[in-house]
């Protein structure tokens, strides 16, 4: 069964926590694809996991790359998932993909800070667990540990 994630982001910025949890993933062998709303966001993700640390690399490509399907993690603003990942990133609202139960994980991380973001990922806790998902939520403690709230 699908476990959908949501991460909410207090006082820290997508850039500051998303390559971290992209590794993670990639440490359990698993593919990752990352959704954002925008071309813009997307490139500007793309440049920032090159240069996130002197001391790692986080192998990553876009949707627009002839070798895309090669990725093992994939940028997209786009609903498909030609890298075959078991893991889907949907930031900045990004919806819920149709083939949802498809994917081993699904991790909405939202701006806790945002009233308008904070409404949506209730509405959607709401939604996926009507679904029958099983969900949990994570905040990071003032270490900056994810914590499961729930």
């Amino acid at each position: 069964m699908t476990e959908i994630l949501f991460y909410q982001l207090k006082g820290q910025r997508l850039e500051q926590v998303l390559p971290a949890l992209l590794l993670r993933s990639l440490e359990r062998g698993w593919r990752v694809v990352v959704q954002a709303a925008s071309e813009e966001r997307i490139e500007a993700l793309d440049a920032h996991l090159w240069t996130w640390r002197d001391d790692a690399f986080l192998p990553h490509g876009t949707w627009r790359e002839p070798d895309a399907a090669e990725q093992p993690v994939l940028l997209t603003p786009n609903g498909h998932n030609p890298n075959r990942a078991a893991v889907r990133f949907l930031v900045e609202g990004t919806e819920l993909p149709d083939d949802a139960a498809t994917y081993q994980r699904l991790v909405l991380v939202f701006d806790g800070d945002d009233p308008d973001a904070l409404a949506n990922a209730r509405e959607r806790w709401v939604k996926v667990k009507k679904d029958g998902f099983e969900v949990t939520y994570w905040q990071a403690d003032e270490n900056g540990r994810w914590q499961q709230q729930a």
